[in-house]
C-alpha cells in the first residue's frame, strides 16, 4: 500500500534526532602563578570532580575556588612579607651565613624577632612537609642557646633532598649565631653544630652495580 506524503511527513517528526551538543567539559580555575602547591592541587581535585559529576553544586565549586585562592593570596602576602623584612634581598643583610650538606647549600638570614622560620619565601612546617625531625634540625642551634623566641630565620636553600637541606640550614643558623655573638661558639661547638658533615654518597664503579655491589660471581 503507498504511503502519502503527508504521512511519511508526520512520521519524521515523531522521530527524536540524538543530540549534537559538545559534552560537559570541565573549567580549569584560574590560580595565581604564584599560588602554592596545595593550591594547585586544589585547583586540579576540583576540575576532576567537575568532570567526574557535571551536576556538581555551584556553591561546593564556589567553596573550592575561594579555597584556593585565599592559598594563593596567603602565598604571595608571605612572600611580599619576606622581601620586605630582608631589603635589599638576601646578601645585603648583616647577619648571614651559609650552610652545606650533601649536595644542598642553606643561605641562612637571621633577624630579631619571635622564632619564625621561612624557607624559599614559604613557612618552614609546609616546606618540610611537616616532618618533626626536620623541623628540629632548623631549630637546635637556637634551642641550645635559649634563643627559640630571639630570633627569626630566613632561608634560601637549592639542591639536595629536603632532609639534607634541613641539616645544611643547621649548620647555616650555628654559624650565624657565631657572628652574633663569638660567645656562642663554644656551646654550639661542644654539641658539634659547627662541624660540617662532609659524608656523601660514594660514587657508582666501573664494573659494579653500585658503589661496592659487585655482581654475582659464577664458576661455570
Amino acid at each position: 500500500m503507498a504511503l502519502s506524503v503527508s504521512s511519511l511527513a508526520a512520521a519524521l517528526c515523531h522521530l527524536s534526532l540524538p543530540s549534537t551538543s559538545k559534552p560537559h567539559q570541565a573549567s580549569l580555575l584560574r590560580i595565581h602563578p604564584s599560588s602554592s602547591r596545595r593550591a594547585v592541587s586544589l585547583a586540579l581535585r576540583a576540575s576532576a570532580a567537575e568532570a567526574a559529576e557535571p551536576d556538581l553544586p555551584a556553591e561546593e565549586v564556589v567553596a573550592v575556588e575561594e579555597e584556593a585562592e585565599e592559598d594563593a593570596l596567603s602565598g604571595v602576602a608571605l612572600r611580599k612579607y619576606v622581601k620586605k623584612r630582608l631589603p635589599g634581598g638576601f646578601a645585603a643583610q648583616r647577619i648571614t651565613a651559609t650552610g652545606r650538606r650533601k649536595t644542598a647549600i642553606a643561605r641562612v638570614v637571621l633577624q630579631e624577632g619571635t622564632g619564625k622560620v621561612f624557607i624559599n619565601f614559604r613557612d618552614a612546617k609546609e616546606y618540610l612537609q611537616g616532618n618533626p625531625m626536620w623541623m628540629e634540625y632548623c631549630k637546635v642551634p637556637l634551642a641550645t642557646l635559649g634563643f627559640e623566641n630571639n630570633y627569626d630565620v630566613f632561608v634560601k636553600v637549592h639542591g639536595g633532598g629536603l632532609s639534607g637541606q634541613a641539616q645544611a640550614i643547621c649548620l647555616g643558623v650555628a654559624r650565624a649565631l657565631v657572628k652574633i655573638s663569638t660567645a656562642n661558639k663554644v656551646p654550639l661547638r661542644s654539641e658539634g653544630l659547627l662541624t660540617r658533615d662532609t659524608r656523601i654518597v660514594e660514587r657508582k664503579k666501573a664494573g659494579l652495580k653500585k658503589a661496592r655491589k659487585r655482581p654475582q660471581f659464577s664458576k661455570r
